[in-house]
C-alpha cells in the first residue's frame, strides 16, 4: 500500500554542478525537494521507488538499487548511483530523470529503505499508467514512491516548446490537483494535450495516481513555478 511520495520536477540544472553560476535560481525548488524527502524518510516505507519519464534516446525499464548514472552529457563529471550502493553496480545506466532522483537521494543521505527506479515511457497510456501504479502500491505493505518529471515545455517565447496559452492552464491544473492529492485529477489529464505541451511528467504523475487508490493520502504543494519556462511542480503526500 502507498504510504506516502514526493513529486520533484526532473531538469539536471536542479544539480548545482551542472548549473553553475545560475544555481541560485532553483534553490527554493532544491529546499523543496529536500523537504519532501524528509515526508518520505517520516513514512517508514518498506520500499521507495523512483518513477520518472525515459528522455530521448532512452528505454523504459526496471533500473536496480546501486544503478550508476552521471551528468557527464551536461558537461560536468558528477556521478550518482540509485539509492546506497553496496558491491557490484547493477548494469546499465540511469536515465536523466532517475539520475536526478538519485541525486536527491545521495543530497538526503537516503538509508530508510531498499531503492528501485523506474523509467517510464512518458507517451504511456493513462490506463497503463494507472495499473503500473496498482502493481507498485501492492509490492509491500508499507510503499513509498519519488516522482520525478516535470510540467510543460510552452510557459514563455524562451522555453524549449515555445510559448503556448494553454500551458500555463494546463500546469496550474496539475500542481492542483499534486497539491491536494486528487487522484481523480491528475488519472483525467489531456494525454494529447500533455503531449503537446511536452509534459515530461504526465505518465509519473498518472502511476502516482494509481499507487495512490484508496490509500486515503493528503497532499501539499511545496513550490510551483517556471523559471526557465518550463513547468516546475514540488509536491508531497502522506
Amino acid at each position: 500500500m502507498l504510504v506516502a511520495a514526493a513529486v520533484c520536477p526532473s531538469p539536471p540544472l536542479l544539480v548545482p554542478d551542472v548549473a553553475a553560476g545560475a544555481a541560485p535560481e532553483l534553490d527554493e525548488a532544491r529546499t523543496a525537494c529536500a523537504d519532501a524527502l524528509g515526508v518520505l524518510a517520516a513514512s517508514r516505507p518498506e520500499v521507495l521507488f523512483v518513477v520518472g519519464p525515459a528522455g530521448p534516446g532512452e528505454e523504459p525499464g526496471v533500473h536496480g538499487q546501486g544503478t550508476r548514472g552521471s551528468f557527464e552529457g551536461f558537461g560536468v563529471a558528477t556521478r550518482v548511483t540509485l539509492g546506497p550502493s553496496g558491491g557490484s553496480a547493477p548494469e546499465g545506466r540511469l536515465p536523466v530523470a532517475l539520475a536526478v532522483g538519485g541525486w536527491l537521494l545521495e543530497r538526503a543521505r537516503w538509508s530508510f529503505a531498499p531503492v528501485e527506479g523506474r523509467a517510464v515511457d512518458p507517451g504511456l497510456a493513462a490506463a497503463r499508467c494507472a495499473e503500473a501504479g496498482r502493481e507498485l502500491a501492492g509490492r509491500a505493505r508499507r510503499v513509498a514512491l519519488l516522482v520525478m518529471g516535470d510540467g510543460s515545455a510552452c510557459r514563455s517565447l524562451k522555453a524549449p516548446g515555445y510559448l503556448d496559452e494553454r500551458a500555463a492552464p494546463f500546469d496550474a491544473e496539475a500542481a492542483r490537483a499534486l497539491g491536494a492529492a486528487d487522484t481523480a485529477g491528475l488519472a483525467a489529464l489531456d494525454e494529447a494535450l500533455a503531449h503537446e505541451l511536452q509534459v515530461a511528467g504526465r505518465a509519473p504523475w498518472q502511476i502516482l495516481a494509481g499507487a495512490a487508490e484508496g490509500a486515503g493520502l493528503t497532499g501539499q504543494l511545496l513550490y510551483e513555478d517556471a523559471p526557465y519556462g518550463v513547468g516546475y511542480v514540488v509536491a508531497a503526500w502522506s
